[in-house]
């Protein structure tokens, strides 16, 4: 399969099919009746929730879909009419307007929750699901996992400290089976759970093949806007056949890119690593400013921790499923977290692999989870690396707070000096 020089591949719309399948799958949900488990990218369990033949919701990709399609200011103002303040995260108030309008959402008809689940990796999320919870009187299930201590620090497999927070997240689970088997009204299949963690195998494997393709110059994809795309598919059909197949396809199309030597912009210049949440009021335009300029996004956090660790490529043990979803759910939602909170560590290991020439710190007035440190982060690369950089706000959701004039200025301005350097 060729690609186009100029543009994203096959992959990119096989995603975007696979998407409105997706949400034609819970529109039918939702005309049927038939309610869903709410869940959120950092630690979904969508494995274990399959199970019980829960149709999964993602309230964060529901909320920026609003944003790529432009009427996000039509939800945050409902939100914010009901009487939600301009500062609370745009991905709350968006999902909340949905609920106020009886599921209704720019890509279909969203299912009323049933159960949520959570985990602790976002301050946010815990008080988003009390909204669904005062809502619909829904159980909501919340997992802790122990968190890294410091950046750096983290126990694994086989160490002391490890085996016994892996231990405390399977306690945890054994009492979400309980709550899933009462609402749903399912008995626990442990086969169906080998089922759909094989195939999370196969697409973890694949989603860290794909990742470490970008080491290439030119980089096989755009980390931002196509990489998006593959975070989409690979939160929503997790755990699936059809994930896994979309996956290993893709790993060929992009390998047989990368082999030919082609990237994704005319001339890549400078390959840039990026550090936050997209800007999805103008999610395209926004790349556009970078990609003016030979810039082309070849690693990003964001394709750390809203894949929920994926890129580790962690691998279940199926002879011992239940320990071993508990200690992949350890692994890759703590990995998740360090990227936020330990952006420059993550950042940092991957300058010289990727041959970065730039990191972009993209902070967002919706998200302070991920946008509180980003200047400390920035300071302590800085003085550990000898790197460009630059700092940028706008927002996520909110075209309210994006001035497209002032991010243009700052970014040329930064490959005037990405420029000077290399001169």
């Amino acid at each position: 399969m060729e690609c186009d020089q100029s543009g994203p591949g096959r992959g990119v719309a096989d995603g975007a099919d696979l998407f409105r399948e997706w949400y034609g799958a819970l529109a039918n949900a939702a005309e049927s009746g038939q309610r869903a488990a709410y869940v959120f990218v950092m630690g979904s369990l969508a494995e274990l929730l399959r199970t019980f033949d829960f149709p999964l919701v993602f309230p964060e990709i529901n909320s920026l879909q609003t944003a790529i399609r432009h009427q996000a200011h039509e939800y945050l103002n409902d939100a914010e009419d009901y009487g939600y303040s301009p500062d609370v995260c745009g991905y709350v108030k968006a999902d909340l307007a949905v609920q106020l309008r009886g599921g209704q959402h720019p890509m279909g008809s969203i299912p009323a929750p049933s159960i949520a689940v959570t985990t602790n990796a976002c301050n946010t999320y815990l008080k988003w699901a009390e909204i669904w919870e005062r809502l619909y009187g829904i159980p909501v299930v919340v997992v802790d996992v122990p968190g890294t201590r410091q950046a750096g620090a983290a126990s694994r497999p086989g160490d002391p400290d490890f085996v016994r927070d892996a231990a405390y997240v399977l306690r945890q689970l054994l009492e979400l089976i309980a709550v899933c088997e009462r609402v749903s009204g399912r008995r626990f299949d442990i086969d169906r759970l080998r089922d759909t963690m094989a195939c999370t195998n196969r697409m973890l494997a694949a989603f860290r093949r794909i990742v470490e393709l970008n080491r290439r110059v030119p980089a096989a994809f755009n980390a931002v806007t196509e990489g998006t795309v593959f975070l989409g598919v690979a939160n929503g059909f997790r755990g699936t056949q059809r994930g896994a197949a979309y996956f290993d396809r893709l790993v060929g199309e992009l390998g047989r890119r990368a082999a030919a030597g082609r990237g994704t912009v005319g001339e890549e210049r400078y390959r840039l690593a990026f550090v936050g949440v997209p800007c999805y009021p103008i999610f395209r335009r926004f790349n556009d400013m970078f990609a003016a300029h030979g810039g082309v996004f070849v690693q990003s956090t964001y394709l750390q921790f809203a894949s929920g660790g994926a890129d580790l490529g962690w691998e279940y043990d199926l002879w011992r499923p239940l320990e071993s979803l508990a200690e992949g759910l350890l692994i890759g939602t703590r990995h998740a977290m360090d990227c936020m909170f330990f952006n420059d560590a993550a950042i940092g290991a991957a300058l010289e692999p990727y041959a970065i020439d730039g990191v972009v710190y993209h902070a967002v007035k919706s998200c302070r989870t991920v946008s509180t440190g980003l200047a400390d982060g920035r300071r302590a690369l800085s003085a550990g690396h000898d790197v460009a950089t630059l700092f940028i706000e706008s927002d996520m959701m909110d075209r309210r707070v994006v001035s497209e004039a002032q991010l243009k200025n700052r970014i040329d301005a930064f490959f005037e000096g990405l420029d000077a350097r290399r001169r």
